[in-house]
């Protein structure tokens, strides 16, 4: 296991984050995953790295926390309180947010206080949200199995915990012989992607499924789609999602009509979310349906002006490595990575032509929402097919039977 921790740790340091030359570096990190936290500082002082702040979370606490603090001991609490965030920020500093969620723990808390610790964790860090928004400093977001999440998604396991990390490894290339080389290489297949669809310069993109998604979404002019590899302000190519199957823009806030039905549960605060539908009208979700968890979304969609309109698209094949595991890892960053997605709340100013480069005011006139909330949420299907209509009025298809068609 040592050797695929030490090749997981490179990949997280050397390629996703690029680290060839000295910074400070954030760590977020279960406790209950130290072996790899070790594998992983070591990998970090080996390269030069001497200011390595690890920022230590257990889902066992937090619930006890939520179970039995009020409202301002939550505020306080640095499990959601995360300021160090913007003092490392100010150093240029790189991130590195290793999660792992026990999304049943959170059964028994009440929905008014995950949506509080939720705003609490968004509000407190406003610097660096604004630094990472924009690209201007490393960041990475990876998956680490604790024993208890990775026992939600092996339940019948005799060895759960070794089947996370099985699946973890697969997912993202690490028994390749080198992966950050077979990184390298599939970045530039998602770059062809990315280069057909800001060529063709769509204005509305069309989704239909079986589940009833009926869906229409404007994009702004000059919209760029992104994906893995793409380069920060200073020039390096990152990725920020390992690992990483999409490209993505931010489509127009007010763009956007019709219904879309998820494909697969949310995980949000702790809680799961699953069977939800959301009905858009001139870009703002005008009604929310769920199984379960439809009064976490409509407090979410609530959180400010933004959080009701969509501030990403993102297309990824049905037949992606991820969706092959026949795996739901209920968390977003592989789930999202496994389905085509669309996200609730802040856009991507790198989206757009010179985007990096405006004010809030003028990028929301260009049409690209602004909010404290990104949640992505999971609409990809088998028999999903999306329509694309260009600024010319000419209709493409893109997607057939949940995958990328275009060459």
């Amino acid at each position: 296991m040592k050797e695929y921790f030490e090749k997981y740790a490179e990949l997280l340091l050397k390629r996703c984050l690029c680290l060839d030359k000295v910074r400070p570096l954030l760590v977020t990190v279960p406790v209950r995953a130290i072996d790899f936290a070790i594998v992983l500082a070591h990998t970090a002082y080996e390269m030069g790295i001497t200011d390595v702040y690890f920022d230590w979370t257990d889902e066992d606490l937090k619930h006890e926390q939520l179970l039995h603090f009020n409202d301002e001991d939550l505020i306080n609490s640095p499990f959601w309180n995360k300021k160090i965030y913007d003092e490392y920020a100010k150093k240029d500093a790189a991130f590195l947010m290793l999660y792992s969620d026990d999304v049943d723990l959170m059964k028994d808390i009440p929905e008014a206080k995950i949506t509080l610790t939720s705003r609490q964790y968004r509000n407190s860090r406003p610097f660096f949200k604004k630094r990472q928004r924009t690209d201007e400093i490393p960041w990475c977001i990876a998956l680490i199995p604790t024993p208890g999440y990775a026992k939600k998604i092996f339940p019948n396991s005799q060895d759960p915990l070794k089947d996370a990390w099985d699946a973890i490894f697969k997912c993202c290339l690490i028994y390749e012989d080198d992966p950050i080389k077979a990184w390298d290489e599939k970045i530039k297949r998602t770059q062809m992607k990315c280069d057909i669809l800001n060529k063709l310069q769509f204005k509305y993109l069309h989704y239909t499924n079986s589940l009833g998604t009926d869906l229409t979404i404007e994009l702004p002019k000059n919209h760029i789609w992104s994906g893995a590899g793409k380069e920060n302000q200073d020039g390096i190519p990152l990725i920020v999602n390992m690992p990483s199957e999409e490209v993505f823009t931010s489509p127009k806030y007010d763009g956007i009509n019709g219904i879309v039905y998820s494909a697969r549960p949310l995980v949000y605060g702790g809680s799961l979310i699953e069977n939800f539908s959301f009905e858009f009208k001139n870009g703002k979700v005008i009604k929310v349906k769920a199984q379960s968890g439809e009064e976490i979304l409509k407090k979410m969609i609530e959180t400010d002006d933004g959080s009701a309109y969509l501030g990403e698209v993102a297309l990824v094949d049905y037949n992606s490595p991820i969706s092959n595991t026949n795996l739901i890892f209920y968390e977003t960053l592989y789930d999202e990575n496994a389905s085509c997605h669309l996200a609730l709340g802040d856009s991507f100013p790198t989206c757009l032509k010179g985007g990096e480069d405006m004010t809030s005011e003028e990028l929301r006139k260009q049409g690209l929402n602004k909010s404290l909330i990104h949640t992505d949420f999971m609409i990809g299907t088998s028999d999903l097919k999306i329509v694309g209509t260009t600024f010319k009025g000419e209709e493409i298809t893109i997607f057939k039977n949940g995958n990328f068609i275009l060459e």
